[in-house]
Order: C-alpha cells, then structure tokens, then sequence
C-alpha cells in the first residue's frame, strides 16, 4: 500500500448499506457452515478475499463427490456459484436489492444447480427476529459502496497475511468472519485458557478455548463508528493497556471490560506508508499482550530461511 492508494470507507451515512451486503454475508456464511466438516474456532464458516471479491472457497457436497463456492464478483457486480462438476449461474448485484430477493434468487440457483441447502433462515446478532425471506425492508445494496469496501479489504488482507506469515505458532488463515463482519487473523500461544462459565455462548467457548492474541479490521459499527483495526489478548494480562502501541495514533479502549488496541483506517489513510505502519500496530500489539502474558516470542518468530 502507497500514500493516496487506499480507497474511501466510512460508516457514518452508509449504515444501510453495511447492513445490507452483512445479511447478505451472513446468508452465504450460513450456507458454507451447513457443508463444511467442523474445524476448530469456527475456521470452517469463514468466508475470504478474492481476486474478484468475497468468496466461500470451495465447499464439499453429494458426500463429497463434488463442491461448488459461492462469490461476490465486485467488479462485474454478480453473485456466481460454480460447480466443480462445470454449472455456472449467477444473479446481478443490482442497487437496491433487497435482502428478500437475494435470499430467494439464491435459493433458486442452488435449486436450479440441484445443491440442497437447509439453514436458520434468520440473521445472527442483528436484533432482527425474521427470516431472510421476511427482510424486504433492508434494500440499501449498493454497487459502489460494495465495490469500495472490497478493495479495502483487500489491502488489508495483503498486509496481514504478511504479518501472519511472521509467527511460527499456531495461526487461523486471515478471513473473514460474516457474524460480525470482521477481518480476522489470530496467533495461539499453544496454552489452554480458563474455561468459561458453562453458560456463555458456545461460539465463544470453542472461539476462546486456548490463549491467543488477536487481530482484526471492520468497517464500523455502533460501537466503534468508523473502519478500525483493532488487537485484543486472551485472556487479557494485567496492566495491557499501560503498554506503548505503534504509531503514536493508535490507543487502547476498554471493550467488554479488556483493553482492546485501536488504530483507526482514517489515522491509516494520512500516513505516509500505511503497509509499513500497519504492520508496526500489528506488532506492537502483539509484542504488548504476549510480553505480559508470557509468550515464548523468540520461540515463536518466524526465522529468515538462511537461518535454518
């Protein structure tokens, strides 16, 4: 990333159209979970960035004899489904659309493709309690908006892979999670964490059953109303947001009663070197929660070829 490459994201006056193309996410994540054999933290419900947009990858049907992956083409503005066994159809990502016509278009190529697909048919953590089918007031899908927060995304997604590339540890693939809409890579320290009370979410007792440290970009929500990169460690150790982050914009916020490292795509944006300088939040964060919590860091890093 170069100074005056990155594209326009905001949130404030896009509301609708962030929530728009989340359901629209969430129904395609839905679709892969359905398919995808279990794999630990929730890796296997992920959708990720592609070249043409956000993709499911390839996902396992008719016991695994074929596969088929659903994708957000942003450039030609089209929602395509390929088959491995060589059916292709699509639909326009045309404005407007609603979450109820792209919910029963789908559902019609799926058919169409002879893919049999059952989910909960409604949103997850939107305070939304109707069926996507239901959902014709939510028509705010736009073109531009879509495309922009694609190509963001995809910058950030160049540059944490090369971040997640320094750490030798066990580590998640950067993807993103439909749920709550967020870019995410995550390093485990290899350590079980403190199991939590029977009553809490099961997402979140498979999502936090070991220590990690945690990295993610979102574009807004009504907590936090602009893109942010953020960082948090769990369990979160004493004293974490007394550590110094890079660049001098970035800060520590209380988040669920844990300090949580922000660095906002507006800071970013005004940077001269924002690959360079992402990459510094990146690490410091780490470098803060793991130092505290007692991570084998040397251990952990990633040496240079020739050194081994």
């Amino acid at each position: 990333m170069k100074r005056n490459r990155l594209p326009e994201l905001i949130y404030i006056g896009k509301e609708q159209e962030k929530l728009t193309l989340h359901l629209f996410f969430q129904i395609i994540g839905k679709i892969r979970m359905s398919f995808t054999p279990r794999k630990n933290h929730w890796w296997y419900i992920t959708l990720y960035i592609s070249e043409k947009g956000f993709t499911t990858g390839a996902i396992p049907f008719d016991e695994g004899f074929e596969s088929f992956s659903i994708t957000f083409n942003l450039i030609n503005s089209r929602l395509e489904i390929s088959v491995s066994n060589g059916s292709y159809e699509f639909f326009e990502l045309k404005n407007g659309l609603s979450v109820a016509e792209f919910y029963s278009d789908l559902r019609q190529l799926l058919k169409k493709l002879e893919i049999p697909v059952t989910i909960h048919p409604k949103p997850f953590d939107q305070n939304i309690d109707r069926s996507f089918s239901e959902i014709s007031d939510i028509r705010n899908y736009d073109r531009e908006y879509s495309y922009n927060f694609w190509k963001v995304f995809r910058c950030v997604d160049a540059v944490f892979k090369e971040f997640s590339g320094r750490f030798y540890g066990k580590t998640c693939p950067v993807h993103l999670y439909w749920h709550s809409m967020d870019l995410a890579v995550t390093r485990f320290s290899g350590r079980e964490a403190p199991k939590l009370p029977q009553e809490a979410r099961l997402s979140d007792k498979d999502a936090y059953s070991h220590e990690c440290i945690s990295f993610g970009f979102w574009a807004g929500d009504e907590n936090m109303k602009e893109p942010a990169f953020y960082s948090y460690t769990y369990p979160s150790p004493d004293n974490l947001s007394e550590e110094i982050l890079q660049p001098s914009d970035a800060k520590w916020i209380m988040n669920n009663g844990s300090p949580m490292a922000i660095l906002t795509y507006a800071d970013l944006q005004k940077s001269f070197n924002p690959r360079e300088i992402l990459l510094n939040f990146l690490e410091s964060a780490y470098r803060a929660g793991a130092k505290l919590a007692n991570w084998d860091i040397e251990k952990l890093e990633v040496p240079p070829l020739k050194s081994l």
